[in-house]
């Protein structure tokens, strides 16, 4: 199994803090300066990375009122619309895409893309991105993944409706073109997603199925379906990401705010620090707490001869006499000499 993989010199793995990445999508609403913004917001909050959608409204789909190309009217976001007007309003325009990138690294914040056709891989090579996402939708399409993986980089896989045979095809895919740099994303492609439909379980499957590093791709609402999934080893969670959630854009109303991404950063990463180590036993800063156990004392002040009952020795803190379990054992023997209260019973005593 893949034990780490490097993206833009951050170590990711299970050895590592989470690594988070900051989802624009949409988010931008239209605006270049409210996306520039939102790079900058996700690097004060501490994520790792930012993340765009590198597609057109002609990339993706085709403008058609076809009713293949309609969302259910039921739809809990876009109920009714078709995919060319929803590409439209949410595509990041590829005039954008360098400042940017200009801007990320002037935040000091790593940015990349999920690319949706060759021509957006091509837009991406030129601006050195260090990394592709390979969004659930295009899990099936092997020829973009074996496209973006032959470039090197790592490569992060969304499972979000995909079986155990459309996730192998898709890594064995990745690693045809001799590229192990591989995280596969637990996912649940819905918008926003029921944290009862997030089966988190399946994390550490999929690390064991595959070989490679796991992560989650949230899109409940709140942050702690990406610290359960820490819990369960992911070392990557992706979560979407808005300047304010009633303020537009087609996925804020299920994306973090900024103090929201800030409380993601760290309870992750807390979540992972209680990881430890599979072992059982006194931690280490636990040795102070180990002084007070409770044990065998003489709690008043006895003399030669004395018989010891419960009215001179008990169990109470703290530890530095015979353990509690041992009264029976010496209850009704003799005191062998005068003993002051406050002693810790020892064998010796009787």
């Amino acid at each position: 199994m893949t034990r780490s993989i490097t993206l833009a010199g951050r170590t990711i793995g299970p050895n590592q803090k989470p690594y988070i990445i900051a989802e624009m999508s949409g988010n931008h609403d239209g605006s270049l300066d409210q996306a520039l913004a939102i790079v900058r917001m996700a690097a004060e909050q501490g994520a790792d990375a930012v993340k765009l959608q590198t597609y057109t409204p002609q990339t993706i789909t085709i403008d058609s009122d076809a009713p293949d190309f309609r969302l259910s009217q039921d739809h809990d976001l876009w109920g009714g619309r078709t995919l060319w007007d929803l590409y439209t309003e949410a595509h990041t325009p590829w005039a954008w895409h360098a400042p940017i990138f200009e801007e990320a690294h002037k935040a000091g914040i790593t940015v990349f893309s999920s690319p949706f056709d060759p021509t957006a891989i091509d837009l991406l090579e030129d601006l050195g991105t260090p990394a592709y996402k390979i969004a659930s939708s295009e899990i099936v399409d092997l020829p973009l993944i074996r496209l973006a993986a032959s470039k090197g980089k790592p490569i992060i896989i969304s499972t979000g409706m995909a079986s155990l045979q459309e996730i192998s095809a898709a890594v064995d895919a990745a690693r045809s073109t001799g590229n192990d740099q591989i995280v596969v994303l637990a996912c649940t492609a819905n918008y926003p997603a029921d944290p009862s439909e997030s089966n988190l379980r399946g994390i550490p499957v999929m690390a064991d199925a595959f070989g490679t590093l796991v992560g989650y791709s949230d899109h409940t609402v709140g942050i702690g379906a990406a610290v359960a999934a820490v819990a369960l080893g992911a070392c990557v969670v992706e979560k979407h990401v808005t300047m304010q959630r009633d303020g537009g854009g087609v996925d804020s109303s299920f994306s973090s705010e900024p103090a929201e991404l800030a409380s993601l950063v760290q309870q992750t990463e807390i979540g992972w620090q209680c990881l430890g180590q599979a072992r059982i036993g006194a931690r280490q800063q636990e040795k102070e707490g180990l002084r007070f156990r409770r044990s065998l004392y003489v709690v008043t002040d006895v003399a030669a001869g004395d018989i010891v009952g419960p009215d001179n020795v008990r169990s109470i803190r703290p530890a530095n006499g015979i353990a509690p379990e041992e009264f029976s054992r010496v209850e009704g023997r003799t005191f062998q000499h005068d003993v002051a209260k406050g002693t810790a019973f020892t064998w010796d005593l009787v």
